[in-house]
């Protein structure tokens, strides 16, 4: 196991990279664009507004859908947003293929597991507790965990700083330029999958490796050792 030698944590992005979390918040977000009176979107749409939270998915949904929303209409309809989501955060969310038995793997080695993620922390507890997962992880920072948030290279490291594990012995799982920059950031090497939710394709990303499915991840660890 080379990735041993080299790495003691991984840590990683949520939404689009652990789980398929897109039905869903489609589901939240057209619920509170129908109680603002605005059309749906579709959920290709969606896997390019998540990502940088909840607000700013709400505000191109928004956008999208009618006229640019003001602060106060963003506000108003974010509480509506994140009720819904509440109640139904595992509709039909699932672990992507592969992913469980690459974290029981990596585990089984003596790997810290962490989630540094910018949905909000209450909400990715909650996720992973009705996944039944959330035993996998020794952390879970969201994005109002902290004064900052990804792409900061301050959330990266807090993550690290609460499994005890230093810069130069983690690598970054992610699926968009938000994880990788905030990796960079922090000096960490980062693998990017490829079915996740980015805005810009991976592939024009400077990632040290990428992945199309779990099944790949230990071996691309193994390359970067």
């Amino acid at each position: 196991m080379p990735y041993r030698k080299r790495f003691d944590a991984v840590l990683f992005d949520l939404d689009g990279t652990l789980i398929e979390t897109a039905p869903d918040l489609c589901s939240a977000l057209n619920h509170t664009l129908g109680q603002a009176g605005r059309d749906g979107v579709q959920l290709d749409q969606v896997r390019h507004m998540i990502g940088d939270g909840a607000r700013t998915m709400l505000r191109l949904g928004l956008e999208a859908t009618g006229q640019e929303p003001s602060d106060e209409e963003i506000e108003k309809w974010f509480h509506v947003l994140l009720d819904y989501y509440w109640d139904h955060v595992a509709d039909e969310s699932f672990v992507f293929p592969g992913a469980l038995v690459a974290l029981e793997t990596m585990a089984a080695a003596g790997l810290k597991l962490a989630v540094c993620t910018n949905k909000p922390v209450a909400m990715s507890n909650r996720l992973f507790e009705k996944l039944a997962i959330d035993h996998h992880f020794g952390a879970v920072l969201g994005g109002d965990s902290l004064a900052v948030r990804k792409p900061d290279a301050g959330h990266i490291l807090g993550t690290l700083d609460a499994i005890g594990v230093a810069p130069d012995r983690a690598v970054m799982i992610g699926d968009s330029a938000n994880d990788l920059n905030a990796a960079r950031n922090a000096g960490i090497p980062v693998v990017l999958v490829t079915f996740g939710y980015t805005t810009v394709p991976v592939q024009e990303l400077d990632a040290n490796a990428l992945i199309d499915h779990f099944d790949q991840l230990l071996p691309a660890l193994s390359s970067l050792a």
